[in-house]
């Protein structure tokens, strides 16, 4: 009998909510509050937190934390805005930190 394999997963370090797909990385070459982290197109199970502006490595940026909408863990943040051009790509988009997040089904 054959084995299903389903996508492959982030999930909550905490908890293990499921907050991304590991289709949905654009990059991992971030750096988060707590070392490395990934930039993902897409996060799911999650609370987006208040808005604020942020100085951050490539300059100001409007952001909103993203906690686990199950435990509520800080996760990384959602960039909402970014003010330079060549930033733009960002906005929309979320960083998951390595730190908080786990794999599943690898």
């Amino acid at each position: 009998m054959a084995e299903l394999i389903g996508p492959r997963l982030y999930s909550c370090c905490n908890c293990r909510n499921h907050v991304s797909l590991h289709d949905d990385i654009i990059s991992k070459a971030f750096q988060g509050r707590n070392g490395r982290a990934f930039l993902f197109s897409h996060a799911m199970n999650i609370v987006i937190g208040p808005r604020e502006d942020r100085h951050l490595m490539t300059g100001l940026h409007t952001v909103a934390d993203i906690y686990c909408a199950d435990c509520h863990e800080v996760l990384g943040w959602k960039y909402e805005r970014a003010y330079e051009a060549t930033q733009k790509y960002k906005e929309g988009k979320f960083i998951l930190e390595k730190s908080k997040i786990v794999k599943e089904n690898w």
